[in-house]
């Protein structure tokens, strides 16, 4: 009951009052965020109060953030993005980006299918890359989303830093709710980070840039630590209750091979020394568990969820399968 009085608060006192879509310029976290961008950056004072007197505090996006579908079981997630239409246009995209895709899989490391399912569960390849404006979904999750201010004020920063040295207007793009951008929805950190110009046409375009944004899937999880030719996750069988003692929060490798084959758990031929995380799955029936290893990991560096994870990993798989057999 007190959760429940604590959530109606927080909606209350973020979303009503913006149904309108209130100026940011209004809220005293963006004027704080002005004087450290002054301060630290040395924007022009007048110039963000102007960006920031046009941009809105949009409530839609409030909602959105609230009810992520990373939240469902994985019985709801799975068919999200494991459709057969999904998979059609991977195979398509595939033969139709075959070359640098082959050159993203050689100089990165991180498999042609991979790269292809990040796009289709991201943006379905490209044809749903967001209709928010990224000022707009930024400023409302750094101004008036506490739970999560620190990170999207971060990445606010870096969106104003990206737009002055692209010399584009800041009201100008567009994305998701959460500010993510292009084909790949790279978020304005990892944009400035990671994003390459892979056609060497001297502009990095992750909007309409096929191939730039192929290279830039592949060199932003090679800088996280992908091991090419390494297994990614795999199906395990359990039975007792030892097992329950591996299924701690988060997603990186905590534990070894060694260690749950001890306590039975039938993983198959592995090094006992490999590290693995063990995944529990939420189904109608009973729950389906598999071995993560660092490259599941290393996708959910892109979403920070093993559903995320296991619908890149298992979209792939059928792309590649279907791929393959042509």
């Amino acid at each position: 009951m007190l959760r429940f009085a604590v959530n109606v608060i927080f909606l209350l006192l973020t979303i009503l009052p913006i149904t309108a879509a209130a100026a940011a310029l209004d809220r005293p976290e963006a004027q704080a965020f002005i004087r450290d961008m002054v301060k630290r950056h040395g924007f022009a004072e007048a110039e963000l109060k102007d960006i920031f007197t046009r941009a809105e505090i949009v409530g839609s996006i409030l909602e959105a953030i609230a009810k992520p579908a990373e939240k469902k079981p994985w019985h709801q997630y799975r068919p999200i993005f494991l459709t057969p239409d999904r998979v059609s246009r991977g195979v398509k995209f595939w033969e139709e980006h075959a070359e640098p895709l082959a050159r993203a899989e050689a100089l990165f490391g991180v498999p042609a299918e991979i790269i292809v399912a990040i796009i289709g569960v991201e943006t379905s390849y490209g044809r749903i890359t967001g209709r928010y404006k990224v000022i707009n979904a930024l400023s409302t999750l750094a101004f008036a989303y506490p739970p999560r201010a620190g990170f999207f004020t971060g990445e606010l920063e870096q969106y104003l830093l990206l737009c002055r040295e692209r010399d584009v207007d800041p009201h100008s793009l567009t994305g998701s709710y959460a500010g993510a951008m292009g084909l790949p929805q790279f978020m304005p950190s990892s944009f400035r980070n990671y994003a390459v110009d892979f056609d060497r046409d001297g502009v990095i375009d992750l909007a309409g840039n096929r191939a730039d944004a192929i290279g830039s899937v592949g060199n932003y999880f090679k800088a996280y630590g992908w091991i090419p030719g390494a297994p990614i996750t795999r199906p395990v069988d359990v039975k007792g209750k030892d097992y329950r003692r591996f299924l701690s929060a988060g997603i990186e490798p905590d534990s070894t091979a060694g260690a749950l084959e001890r306590r039975g758990l039938a993983i198959g031929a592995l090094p006992a020394e490999t590290r693995v995380k063990l995944l529990e799955f939420e189904n109608q029936d009973r729950p389906e568990y598999w071995l993560g290893f660092q490259n599941f990991y290393v996708i959910s560096r892109y979403n920070n969820s093993m559903l995320y994870s296991m619908a890149v990993y298992q979209l792939a798989g059928e792309i590649h399968d279907r791929y393959t057999r042509k």
